[in-house]
């Protein structure tokens, strides 16, 4: 079974950096390609964050744009999320999203900021 696996997250002040990370737990029976990361703040639909397009491009909400940046070891296939700037509105719970013929979702984790 595929599972996705992250790390990262946790509380900060307004004006702090985080990083989060993704990846495929050890002994997936095959590799799917790890592109998304998304967000659900309490009371709100999930919402896409950043993502690689399908031509290898990047793809920003505009709330985040400048603050944040999204990369990738292909070698490792894990994917990564640099946040930087964060506002309290950045608080949410982070899904990274994986996909091969269906998609895939990580466990979610929670990053919270106070002003």
């Amino acid at each position: 079974q595929v599972q996705l696996v992250q790390s990262g997250g946790g509380s900060v002040q307004a004006g702090g950096s985080l990083r989060l990370s993704c990846a495929q737990a050890s002994g997936s029976p095959f590799s799917i390609n790890i592109m998304g990361w998304y967000r659900q703040a309490t009371g709100k639909q999930r919402e896409l964050v950043a993502t690689f397009t399908t031509d290898g491009t990047t793809n920003y909400t505009d709330s985040v744009k400048g603050r944040f940046t999204i990369s990738r070891d292909n070698a490792k296939n894990i994917l990564y999320l640099q946040m930087n700037n964060l506002k309290p509105d950045d608080t949410a719970v982070y899904y990274c999203r994986g996909s091969r013929v269906r998609d895939y979702w990580g466990p979610g984790t929670q990053v919270t900021v106070s002003s």
